[in-house]
């Protein structure tokens, strides 16, 4: 690897023009990645609820529709607006009372269940359809045509609304989170280094390798909203590290040979060992995410781990190359080190060993409880800011209407009238079912069907299908909500099995159901992994079994604190938080048993050697931490959108907590431990003469 590092060295001002020419395809990738706001497209296509979306589209030519409520306005003028709605591109059609009969015609002749369904004291309600999905480009760009047609008297509610609220706020937001996470962890580098230009060299060169990632992402074609907004701050967090380790070795090789470059490329071949080895726990941490069957787990971790990789490339090319081409200027802007020794809080900390064993012994059954018992939501749009015209429509919705969602059935043509009648009469008995609508509503079931409009009946109904409505008072992703799915389900199911209950609702109880599946596997992956990572480096029995219980603990500490604060958390923090904060952090552990090994392997005593590898790490630790930290916490901060806050709040908590964690319950282990590490580990020994 020497070898490599001498090229490196010799062709740095090359590296440097190709790793500034590399962002403009980068820059392409990256305008051309498509981005998805729609987190429900991520569950399982083979699920009922899946194909059901894909026969609305197939059969009905319809992916996506919105409740659109009007108030205060003259019939003659809904039915203007109606108009207008219509002429908007990929408006297949709107679904209004006036649809069936004129609007001329007396309420008292309209059948009364249809027209309750649409109308309510303050105003009227008409169904908006869609010619594609929730989340498709042209169903947002509706949607926010519409809302300019519609003025401040209409509110557009349904899970388009909320997925373009979410396009429209991250687009706002994602470039702040970029520069509150550099402005941070600049801040904490010029603390931590000796020279003002270092941390600077430092971002650009983490910037490079962000840039690089996010522009191959244009291989996959798309990816998460969600995973494009952490992507920057978490390559940062996790990354800084690598080049921290470059300059450190440097500096020691700088002493030892008299050419700059010889000295650089015996660091680039230290770094490159020790950065891979390291690197691989938190590439195995991300990875662990893509047997989720929820994808975006797949997405996160894919694009996570790529980023990673990438760092460590950067790492040994990039960085380098602009550490020679500017040691002139480094050296000029050297100055005292702001952080002074850490030697006499590292001899307290070992030396009152006994106490934080008992700290960690008192903590760990709340810390197990807290973890067990946080509670988890499911419902997307409880993620945004209750001041966006989509919450702000949906709770109009609610209290015009008392109804918070609709539910859709495709009814397998081949059932009579009477049963249909007698279908949708049970599930009108249903708890928390306000009314359910199908084509005999529209016309009362003493009328034959041939009455119907065919505008209607081409509307509502398929070669293959017929869709009908059912209005529920619960909330999605509400345990009364997945009850009376179940209990409509079953309904359903009984009059035709080839029938389905699927939308949004139905949608959100398959993304809970399915997530908690992916909870499990995904810690259990991500453990087993990490594992034997540690197992195959220190060639040890006992070694992972204390580093993973370490950090699982920092961990259970981390996740049971929401719970303790009455917080509830969106599902997708409890699912990722796990694997990243493990694979991001169980570094540090590794880092400092790394020493203890080295010292007890050169004859140190017990006390002596975990004193020693104290003292070496703990400057390391708390930089590696401090800059997570600083990373994630300004976003965590800054961002109004739940699932991407609540991830970097318990990322930047994490980071704190496995960091004293480490420092403070690691050599107690150790202490209490090394009889046993000693024994049942290689390399701990001195060699035998």
């Amino acid at each position: 690897m020497v070898k490599v590092g001498k090229k490196i060295v010799k062709y740095r001002v090359v590296i440097l023009i190709l790793s500034v020419l590399l962002l403009i395809p980068s820059a392409m990738g990256y305008f051309g990645t498509r981005i998805n706001y729609d987190v429900l497209t991520y569950l399982p296509e083979n699920i009922e609820t899946m194909k059901g979306q894909d026969i609305m589209v197939n059969d009905f030519g319809t992916g996506a529709f919105s409740m659109l409520i009007v108030d205060g306005m003259e019939d003659k003028d809904v039915a203007k607006l109606k108009e207008k709605v219509e002429d908007v591109d990929h408006v297949t059609k709107v679904l209004w009372y006036d649809s069936v009969s004129d609007i001329s015609i007396p309420e008292s002749m309209l059948p009364d269940k249809f027209y309750k369904a649409f109308n309510s004291e303050t105003g009227t309600m008409m169904a908006v359809f869609f010619d594609e999905s929730t989340s498709a480009d042209s169903t947002m760009d509706a949607i926010t045509q519409i809302r300019k047609i519609a003025g401040k008297q209409c509110f557009i509610s349904g899970m388009s609304g909320v997925v373009t609220d979410i396009k429209n706020l991250a687009l706002e937001e994602m470039p702040i989170y970029v520069v509150i996470a550099a402005c941070l962890s600049l801040l904490v580098l010029l603390l931590a280094m000796d020279s003002l230009v270092i941390p600077v060299l430092f971002l650009l060169s983490v910037g490079l390798a962000v840039v690089y990632n996010l522009g191959t992402n244009i291989f996959f074609g798309e990816v998460c909203y969600i995973t494009k907004s952490l992507t920057a701050v978490l390559q940062l967090g996790v990354t800084m590290d690598y080049s921290i380790f470059l300059l450190n070795s440097f500096e020691n090789y700088k002493k030892k040979y008299d050419s700059k470059d010889r000295a650089m490329a015996h660091a680039i071949a230290d770094t490159f060992k020790s950065v891979a080895g390291s690197s691989v726990t938190t590439i195995a941490g991300f990875l662990a995410l893509c047997v989720m069957t929820f994808a975006l787990g797949r997405d996160m971790g894919i694009v996570m781990a790529k980023g990673v990789v990438i760092g460590v490339i950067c790492c040994i090319t990039t960085l380098p190359a602009m550490i020679l081409v500017f040691d002139g200027v480094i050296e000029k802007t050297k100055h005292k080190p702001l952080v002074k020794s850490l030697d006499k809080a590292s001899g307290f900390i070992t030396k009152h060993y006994k106490v934080w064993l008992l700290v960690f012994l008192v903590m760990l059954y709340p810390a197990v409880y807290g973890n067990n018992h946080t509670q988890i939501y499911y419902n997307i749009d409880k993620s945004l800011p209750a001041t966006l015209d989509s919450n702000v429509s949906n709770e109009k919705l609610k209290e015009d209407f008392d109804m918070s969602t609709v539910h859709m059935i495709l009814l397998k043509n081949g059932m009579d009238s009477k049963e249909k009648t007698q279908m949708l009469d049970q599930i009108d008995k249903v708890d928390g079912v306000k009314w359910s609508l199908g084509m005999n509503s529209l016309i009362g079931p003493t009328f034959p069907e041939s009455m119907i409009p065919s505008n209607i009946k081409k509307m509502l109904q398929s070669d293959n299908y017929e869709v009908q409505f059912v209005c529920s008072e619960y909330s999605s992703a509400t345990d009364e909500c997945n009850a009376q799915l179940d209990a409509i389900q079953k309904i359903v199911k009984k009059y035709s099995p080839e029938s389905m209950v699927i939308g949004e609702a139905p949608l959100m109880k398959d993304l809970q159901d399915t997530t908690n599946v992916d909870l499990q596997r995904v810690n259990i992956l991500s453990m087993a992994a990490i594992f034997l990572i540690i197992l195959f480096v220190f060639k040890s029995i006992s070694l992972p079994f204390i580093l993973l219980f370490v950090i699982e603990f920092a961990i259970f500490v981390n996740m049971a604190i929401p719970y303790y604060q009455g917080v509830t958390l969106p599902f997708v923090a409890s699912i990722v938080i796990g694997a990243i904060q493990l694979g991001a952090t169980v570094d540090y552990a590794i880092l400092m048993t790394s020493n203890y090994q080295k010292q007890r392997h050169l004859g140190k005593t017990k006390k002596d050697s975990i004193s020693i590898a104290h003292k070496f790490s703990m400057k390391s630790i708390i930089v590696s931490g401090c800059s997570f930290f600083a990373a994630t916490f300004g976003v965590a901060l800054y961002s109004r959108v739940d699932m991407i806050g609540a991830i970097c709040t318990l990322l930047a908590r994490g980071a704190v907590i496995s960091t004293i964690v480490v420092l403070l319950v690691l050599p107690a282990m150790f202490m209490v431990f090394d009889p046993i590490i000693v024994h049942t580990s290689k390399g701990f020994l001195p060699d035998k003469k």
